[in-house]
């Protein structure tokens, strides 16, 4: 490994930790409860939804973390996916990823931001605010990474520790709901339903994130050891708290106003209301809204560096290639700033997360079928990591994945293939773009 590339290695295990968890810790647990209690009515069944996601997610990082050990170059699946198939299907991936696969979790952040920041100052428009928060984020990321870094771990720290209070005060302050731990028969029956499956969508995007690491490979000090330590860790302490925060939100708030609330992606103010009253709970909105800038910033971070890569591998997309005299990819992160604008004046916020959730679940799906073709191919390749509980992980993975798309591609026909036309746009682009010689 280069000198060169060492010295561009400035991102330490803990950053890496905090990016992943920040990625995760935003939008989806603040937002989806509500979406779900709408076709489940078991508590236990949905928290049995946070307990499979967290499991999905395990598994995926466990997984994903042999890739990144053995391919340490920023990029993700766009790396791994040219790797292992072919560019085409690299190029689909990295597509997806310049397009959607971050744009949209950002500009879902924004508008969660802006709607919970709204509650407390509703003089301020919600979509001003969010257009505000993203275009502020993004600058602050073009300055150089010291200052992108330490951003991104104090912002974090300070969402954890709120999510944290927030546990604690649940537990202390609120009017105990009844909650069922232990399943019946018709939690039972829920759990096999379509509505559990188009459910688990929901939970799935939540935990997305748990990859975030590997995106900034490139910058990662002893990339080897720390990206799958970093995807291990942080997605194991974000499981915990997703089943905390969620246990939470069914114990402290009658399961009739979750159902009866209107705006379904406010469940985290309403169930402030209950533990805090109407003013406590607009002010943990507020913090809230606080701390989902964060997941914001994590997501302005590690998003261009996909199309970075893209750029540095096919000329036709030389530009977004290029950084500045800080090293940062600024061309890359103007980009996405400009998809997430657009996506924010365009935009509803469920049928993004669905459409978004079928693409994102798509994209790991193959990335993860690629470790069992990754060993095959190179049987005798040192692996400075291979996957805990290997095949089995990467099994339960792709099962869970599998189920999720066939009954969301059943249940959400147009979503789902609104996503597989966005992949496959990609195509022409990527054959009119080989006819340059690729890097």
């Amino acid at each position: 490994m280069s000198t060169t590339t060492e010295n561009n290695r400035l991102v330490g295990l803990v950053t890496a930790i905090s990016l992943v968890m920040a990625s995760m810790v935003g939008t989806g647990v603040f937002t989806s409860l509500g979406y779900q209690a709408i076709g489940i009515n078991s508590t236990f069944a949905l928290l049995f939804l946070w307990f499979i996601g967290g499991i999905y997610a395990l598994c995926g990082a466990l997984s994903y973390g042999e890739l990144a050990a053995v391919m340490p170059r920023s990029g993700g699946e766009y790396q791994y996916l040219s790797k292992i198939y072919h560019r085409a299907v690299g190029f689909l991936s990295g597509w997806l990823s310049v397009t959607v696969g971050f744009a949209a979790p950002i500009a879902l952040a924004a508008i969660a931001l802006g709607q919970y920041t709204n509650i407390v100052i509703p003089v301020i428009p919600a979509k001003a605010i969010a257009l505000i928060t993203v275009i502020s984020v993004s600058l602050i990321h073009t300055r150089n990474l010291k200052m992108g870094s330490n951003f991104q771990d104090i912002f974090t720290i300070l969402k954890i520790a709120l999510i944290a209070i927030f546990i604690v005060c649940g537990f202390l302050l609120a009017t105990p709901q009844p909650v069922d731990i232990i399943p019946d028969n018709d939690g039972i029956d829920q759990i096999f339903s379509s509505s559990f499956a188009v459910s688990l969508v929901y939970v799935t995007y939540a935990y997305s994130g748990w990859n975030a690491a590997i995106y900034l490979a490139g910058e990662i000090k002893n990339p080897e050891k720390n990206l799958p330590r970093s995807l291990f860790v942080g997605t194991a302490i974000v499981m915990v708290l997703y089943l905390l925060v969620n246990f939470i939100f069914l114990y402290a708030t009658p399961f009739s106003s979750i159902q009866a609330l209107e705006d379904k992606e406010k469940i985290a103010a309403l169930a402030a209301e209950y533990i805090f009253g109407e003013t406590g709970g607009k002010i943990i909105s507020l913090l809230i809204a606080f701390g989902l800038i964060s997941t914001i910033s994590a997501m302005v971070w590690a998003g261009p560096r996909v199309t970075q890569v893209i750029g540095e591998d096919i000329p036709f997309f030389a530009l977004l290639g290029k950084k500045n005299s800080r090293g940062i990819p600024y061309y890359a992160i103007l980009l996405q700033l400009f998809i997430v604008l657009v996506l924010l004046l365009t935009s509803s916020f469920e049928d993004v997360m669905t459409y978004l959730g079928f693409t994102l679940i798509l994209s790991s799906f193959f990335t993860v079928l690629g470790l069992f073709i990754h060993r095959w191919r190179y049987p005798h390749l040192t692996r400075p990591y291979k996957t805990w509980g290997y095949p089995l992980t990467p099994i339960v993975f792709l099962g869970i994945s599998l189920w999720v798309l066939i009954y969301v591609f059943t249940d959400k026909p147009f979503q789902s293939v609104a996503g597989l036309t966005t992949i496959m746009i990609g195509l022409p682009i990527y054959f009119l773009a080989s006819k340059q010689k690729l890097a």
